[in-house]
């Protein structure tokens, strides 16, 4: 998943941090949101809010990844990111749901 995240971030479809996260659900364009495991109930909750009040269909998960592990992954340290594009997204999907992540859909 990480290696995934760093080829994601090259390709400029990454989202890093809360205000970037934030925007691409705002403008319709992330497909997909990751949490990190030491991300906050607080953050979980107000991703989950954005997507809610924005009407988006936004696929959230929580990774086993801790934010030092994304941020050597990405070159960002960040607790939230997202992915901006389909493919990415499906591919990380894959992913989370074989062996990586935890599949955690916020409510």
């Amino acid at each position: 998943m990480l290696l995934l995240l760093g080829m994601c971030r090259k390709a400029n479809r990454l989202g890093c941090g809360h205000d970037a996260a934030v925007e691409a659900i705002r403008q319709g364009r992330a497909s997909m949101c990751l949490l990190s495991s030491d991300s906050s109930e607080r953050l979980k909750a107000e991703i989950h809010r954005e997507i809610k009040m924005n009407n988006r269909e936004v696929a959230v998960y929580v990774l086993e990844s801790t934010m030092q592990e994304i941020g050597h992954a990405t070159g960002l340290r960040s607790a939230v990111l997202s992915i901006n594009d389909d493919g990415f997204a499906k591919s990380a999907d894959r992913l989370v749901n074989t062996n990586d992540g935890r599949k955690t859909n916020v409510k």
